[in-house]
């Protein structure tokens, strides 16, 4: 993944401190966090950062095509920093986690003209849900592989 700070002074947008400490969360090692974690990550760099300004750069980021929101049901919007990149998620129905992966594995599903509805496709993004495995062992449907599955 490119760097977001990089790439946002290539583009000639104002990287003001605030906007400049929200993308440097953003290309982090954090996965996927939501505004509320942006804030509290760049709160830690600049204290007087506010949740408005957070919350504003998110969108201005979203708008411009730097990073994407990914919704996952009834919880928070989370951000994701490498729209750069074609690939689809995996989400934890328990806690929410999501991770990247490769866009090659499956193959994306495709439409026939019929079932495109004249829709132009512009890109295809798949979601796989599931539990993640800190909550496979504690969810109530699982069971621990037998001998013979390992």
């Amino acid at each position: 993944m490119s760097n977001l700070p990089e790439r946002l002074r290539k583009r000639g947008w104002r990287l003001t401190a605030q906007r400049r400490v929200v993308a440097e969360v953003l290309t982090g090692n954090h996965v996927h966090p939501t505004a509320d974690e942006v804030h509290t990550l760049a709160s830690r760099q600049l204290p007087e950062i506010s949740r408005a300004t957070v919350y504003n750069t998110l969108n201005d980021l979203v708008t411009l095509g730097e990073i994407r929101e990914v919704t996952t049901s009834a919880r928070a919007k989370r951000y994701d920093p490498n729209a750069h990149h074609p690939h689809h998620h995996l989400i934890c129905t328990t806690c929410g986690t999501i991770r990247d992966i490769s866009p090659t594995i499956p193959p994306p599903p495709t439409l026939t003209a019929a079932e495109t509805l004249g829709f132009t496709i512009t890109r295809t993004e798949v979601t796989f849900h599931g539990l993640c495995p800190t909550c496979t062992p504690h969810h109530p449907n699982t069971q621990a592989p037998s001998p013979s599955d390992t």
